[in-house]
């Protein structure tokens, strides 16, 4: 395979290509039904089918998107495969939210190796690939929260964005650590805003892969931390992810491992 940090321009040039549309189609209505609360937009296919397109022709690589099946019915994680999320936020998209993006991530051996993480509407792009650096295009200055200099909870910090399938119980308990809960509507926007610094942690129980295979690269590569909710290192096939500042990845760990015990 060729290198990931060569492969990161096909990811975004995709990813322009598709930029236009994504602008245009703000407020797209609800138009497949995929289950309670969960649809796809027309625009959701078109970026897709376009992403898959371009990165087959310039890459050669098949590409596993959430609005239709892999060329083998399964994601089979010990393959090299593109992940595809066309309109990360679709249900922000459809109603005129900006915090929604397109999340592109390319799996190797099991782990993600690129990740683009592009938030039209916010004017931000976070990306990373193993044997380069994180970049990121419109974010605080900061940048990431981690390290020995990183503030308390009581100082401001220790923003943490939570899916809102939660439980609410972890979430309660989140605020009562002195953790700041938030809930954007989109997990794509929630582990990019850990990698700019915009947050200190992340956690879901998404078991997809287009969710959280970009997200889990860019946060290690800012410096944080991406595991499942076990502890075990972020994997395509995860039950979600737990991300963030080494401080705020074990505080989220200990009180997500509280409540799998009580349940």
């Amino acid at each position: 395979m060729t290198q990931p940090r060569e492969l990161v321009a096909f990811a975004e040039a995709a990813v322009d290509q598709v930029s236009e549309l994504f602008r245009a189609g703000l407020g797209a209505p609800p138009a497949h039904f995929k289950g309670e609360g969960d649809f796809a937009t027309e625009v959701d296919l078109q970026i897709e089918a376009q992403l898959r397109q371009h990165l087959t022709q310039l890459t050669g690589i098949p590409v596993y998107g959430e609005e239709s099946a892999s060329p083998s019915g399964v994601f089979a994680s010990e393959e090299t495969m593109w992940v595809v999320d066309p309109i990360d936020g679709t249900a922000n998209y459809s109603a005129g939210n900006p915090l929604c993006g397109v999340l592109v991530s390319l799996v190797h051996d099991s782990r993600p190796v690129v990740a683009v993480a592009d938030f039209p509407l916010l004017t931000r792009r976070v990306v990373a690939a193993e044997g380069m650096g994180l970049r990121s295009v419109g974010g605080p200055a900061t940048g990431f929260g981690g390290g020995a200099d990183s503030l308390g909870f009581d100082e401001g910090r220790g923003h943490v964005g939570c899916s809102s399938h939660l439980p609410t119980d972890i979430f309660h308990e989140l605020r009562e650590t002195g953790l700041r809960p938030r809930m954007t509507g989109s997990v794509g926007v929630d582990s990019a805003f850990v990698a700019q610094g915009v947050f200190d942690g992340v956690v879901n129980f998404s078991p997809h892969p287009w969710d959280n295979a970009a997200g889990a690269l860019l946060i290690k590569a800012a410096g944080g931390i991406a595991t499942d909710p076990e502890g075990n290192d972020w994997a395509p096939g995860a039950r979600g992810l737990v991300a963030g500042t080494p401080q705020v990845h074990a505080t989220i760990l200990d009180i997500v491992a509280r409540h799998s015990q009580k349940s």
